[in-house]
């Protein structure tokens, strides 16, 4: 039985496709939620707040612009969790708001407060209502879609189970609404480049995030040891029926051996500041026999980071291999790439080991 579940509800579940939020849908989606809790601790990740805010200011004709969405943001926010308030109150439940950005899960001791309020929340049996700050958030600090913040709600909180309702009833070997010959996939063992081109080349109608976000946030997701069910958000007591281990919409069962609290934190909380890319016989020995990454792998260091800050790894090619905490800032790695671990200290004048990437802060995507 899992005992902590997230719930992502996107905004074309929460509106129906209208552009007024479809509260008698909401009512229902509460109650399945008021009834999992007595046997499963929920957290919902909600979408909705710039239609809401839409919706409360009558549709106003407003420019297309970053404010604009702020705006509007800042308007539905506290509409959309009133009425998650006054819905889950028909039930005696408690529910708090939980506003996030990347900055606030960048920093592993903001990673950790996030993690202690969600969990002393749910400590208590209020259910946490999170959603991205939209109305402060910025390019930099944005999360991006609520997908991945739902992924990295897993993380924080430590959930066995991620819930993604939308619009489609899951994942489709093809877009079914233009091809009749499409079938669902029931379940996907394998997140590879064959799927993320099937999502990718298809028009889902999935909202802002589309399918092949939900493709990184189950990746994510299951990395942290949670099993991910992509289901329609119509479809009668579908979360009832998740819970109760019913085949509904499209499954990714976890991985068999989930991440460690400090890799979840490595993938999924903060945004890469720069790509360190290396050589091909690192690429196999990494894949094949771990280990740490070195300086005389490194064949090129892209971006601006500090030591300490999250980075991608790639091959030569550019393709990504995974992330990992820099042992080195970007200047110091270019003057040390390529060189044996034992000149570090005579190039630079000072050692921080002789890794450019510890194995215990490197994940990667590959791994089991």
């Amino acid at each position: 039985m899992y005992k902590r579940v997230v719930v992502k509800i996107g905004t074309s579940v929460l509106t129906g496709g209208t552009p007024r939020l479809d509260r008698a849908h909401m009512v229902e989606l509460v109650r399945q939620c008021a009834r999992a809790c007595s046997d499963h601790e929920m957290i919902i990740c909600s979408s909705g707040a710039i239609a809401a805010g839409r919706e409360n200011l009558g549709f106003p004709d407003l420019p297309a612009t970053v404010t604009t969405k702020q705006l509007l943001a800042a308007v539905g926010q506290t509409r959309l969790i009133r009425a998650w308030e006054n819905f889950f109150r028909i039930y005696d439940i408690h529910v708090g708001q939980v506003l996030l950005t990347r900055a606030d899960v960048h920093d592993r001791n903001r990673f950790l407060n996030a993690r202690d309020t969600l969990a002393a929340m749910i400590e208590h049996n209020i259910i946490p209502i999170v959603n991205e700050n939209d109305a402060v958030a910025t390019a930099e600090i944005r999360v991006g879609d609520n997908d991945n913040l739902s992924a990295l709600l897993v993380a924080l909180t430590e959930a066995d189970l991620l819930v993604m309702l939308t619009d489609q009833a899951g994942l489709y070997t093809a877009d079914p609404r233009t091809n009749p010959e499409a079938e669902l996939i029931q379940e996907v063992d394998v997140i590879d480049d064959n799927l993320h081109t099937l999502a990718g080349g298809s028009v889902t109608g999935l909202g802002v995030g589309g399918m092949t976000t939900k493709l990184q946030a189950a990746d994510i997701a299951r990395r942290s040891g949670a099993d991910v069910v992509i289901a329609s958000g119509t479809t009668p007591d579908v979360i009832i029926r998740i819970l109760a281990g019913e085949p509904v919409g499209t499954r990714f069962p976890a991985l068999k051996t989930p991440l460690e609290r400090r890799k979840r934190w490595i993938l999924a909380g903060a945004k890469p500041n720069g790509t360190i890319a290396i050589d091909k016989t690192a690429v196999e020995s990494l894949h094949s026999n771990g280990g740490n990454l070195l300086p005389s792998s490194i064949v090129r260091v892209d971006g601006h980071f500090q030591r300490g800050d999250t980075v991608t790894v790639s091959d030569e090619n550019g393709f990504t291999l995974g992330r990992g905490v820099s042992s080195y800032d970007a200047a110091e790695l270019n003057r040390i790439m390529g060189r044996p671990s034992d000149e570090i200290s005579t190039m630079l004048g000072y050692t921080y080991g002789t890794a450019a990437i510890h194995r215990d802060d490197l994940v990667l995507l590959g791994e089991n």
